[in-house]
């Protein structure tokens, strides 16, 4: 790879681990419980669509990096600032691997049909891999890392896992329709997986 792809790569990661970051830190709507704070919002859309453009590795490190600073930023979710690292580093592996390692969407980004499918099945594995994994994790890092007791870790699961999937279905819909528009614009970009 040579310098101008490295380059690309590296800003069109930090460009969209910065729309992660708003994604997460602006546009949200807070849902306090007894365990902690879940919430409703944007960054795991910006996570899914990096992943679909640049590459499962590069988009995971943008939604790592972009909600994981948003945690270290708020006070309300300091804490859960590793958990995030963690799975939205996954979750942009697991769309990236369906996205470009199974499908090959930029060998057929010409394709618009075949590009919304695979874009489409790409962000499903990656939300349903959240779906289970944010509140099991989130249950067992709160009970047994934080110290949250048990009743209040599982009320908090249970609505980690509600505003689990509303956020993975929202992030399905709205990441592969603005994937489906920018791919007509950027499939000769150099940073395109």
């Amino acid at each position: 790879m040579n310098n101008k792809k490295i380059i690309a790569k590296f800003s069109a990661t930090a460009l969209l681990g910065a729309l992660c970051y708003i994604g997460f830190m602006f546009l949200k709507i807070n849902i306090p419980t007894p365990g902690g704070t879940t919430a409703i919002h944007f960054g795991n859309t910006f996570c899914v669509l990096a992943a679909l453009l640049i590459g499962g590795v590069e988009g995971g490190i943008a939604g790592a990096l972009g909600m994981g600073l948003a945690d270290l930023m708020d006070p309300i979710y300091i804490v859960s600032a590793p958990k995030t690292i963690l799975l939205k580093f996954m979750i942009g592996v697991i769309v990236g691997l369906i996205a470009h390692k199974v499908a090959h969407l930029k060998e057929h980004s010409d394709d618009h049909k075949y590009s919304m499918k695979w874009a489409f099945w790409a962000s499903c594995g990656g939300m349903v891999f959240n779906v289970f994994a944010d509140p099991i994790v989130g249950f067992f890092y709160k009970n047994y890392i934080l110290g949250v007791p048990y009743e209040a870790a599982k009320i908090f699961a249970a609505w980690s896992s509600v505003s689990t999937l509303i956020n993975a279905v929202t992030s399905i819909i709205i990441a592969t329709v603005l994937y489906s528009v920018l791919i007509k614009h950027l499939k000769h970009m150099t940073f395109f997986k």
